[in-house]
């Protein structure tokens, strides 16, 4: 139960710096889009 690798998984649970990794770039290129999509709200 502990070693079912989520995409999204918690790194704490799988045990692997891959995992907390890649999470991490997922939120920050969520975040990318979000304040691109607003500035270019703004903008146009």
């Amino acid at each position: 139960m502990g070693h079912s690798s989520n995409v999204g998984g918690v790194g704490e649970y799988n045990g692997g710096g891959y995992n907390n990794g890649f999470a991490l770039l997922v939120v920050l290129f969520i975040l990318l889009i979000i304040v691109g999509a607003s500035f270019f709200n703004g903008s146009y």
